[in-house]
């Protein structure tokens, strides 16, 4: 008779954070439904080993605030209309986890409780430990900060283990590997170096804060299937920021 073990997983709870453009697919605009589907699909596996899954999601497939302020917008109102692309993706990605069996909840920044409820650490935290997938949206709620920011000031604030940066490549490299194909990749990075070498995978602002608080970050290829699940299980994927 077969003896089924147990995955082992090295995190318990973590924090995904998604870039707006990723749920582009191969839309130059908007939410591509098949690549949403694909990305609830991955964290669905995930969901099933135990592990309790928070979510940041970006807003720039929609609207990001910096452009917008290139562009004559006064740059706070242009921000928080990036926020509230950020709650558009939120609920895109509620919808899809929800009709494959997910509990969900969307927390967001700014209080919109026709949709959403408000951002409380505690509840989160509740409905965390309950197996519930908590979506943050809205950013900080504060304009001037990014959404990565906001990933990792809300990863301390549920005491996640670590930040996991689902990107279109497969970590960090020295180089952008799209255009220099002889870019060298790391397979691990101290958080002063990637600051220092002004690396753009994440603003000084959200490295400095992982740092201050030793919260580790793992950068991968979100778009490659059971990536996610390798790394729940401890194989090295992408790099990892300590």
């Amino acid at each position: 008779m077969p003896i089924f073990t147990k995955t082992q997983m090295i995190y318990n709870r973590i924090l995904l954070k998604l870039s707006g453009e990723a749920l582009l697919g191969d839309r130059s605009h908007g939410i591509d439904p098949n690549t949403i589907n694909k990305y609830s699909g991955e964290i669905k596996s995930i969901v099933d080993l135990g592990v309790e899954v928070s979510i940041v999601i970006g807003g720039g497939n929609i609207f990001r605030g910096l452009s917008g302020a290139n562009n004559g917008i006064d740059r706070v109102q242009g921000d928080y209309m990036g926020m509230l692309a950020t709650v558009i993706n939120g609920l895109a990605l509620q919808s899809s986890l929800e009709k494959i069996g997910l509990q969900t909840r969307l927390q967001t920044a700014i209080n919109m409780e026709a949709i959403a409820e408000p951002y409380i650490k505690r509840k989160a935290v509740r409905h965390l430990e309950k197996k519930r997938i908590v979506i943050f949206g809205a950013g900080t709620g504060n304009p001037f900060f990014t959404t990565d920011s906001a990933a990792v000031l809300r990863a301390i604030e549920i005491e996640a283990d670590v930040i996991l940066k689902g990107t279109r490549v497969d970590g960090i490299y020295d180089d952008d590997p799209e255009i220099n194909k002889n870019a060298i990749k790391f397979n691990e990075i101290k958080y002063d170096e990637a600051i220092s070498k002004n690396l753009k995978i994440m603003d000084s602002t959200a490295f400095t804060l992982s740092k201050e608080n030793k919260l580790p970050i793992i950068v991968f290829d979100i778009n490659k299937t059971g990536n996610l699940k390798k790394i729940i299980e401890g194989k090295i994927i992408g790099t990892k920021v300590k």
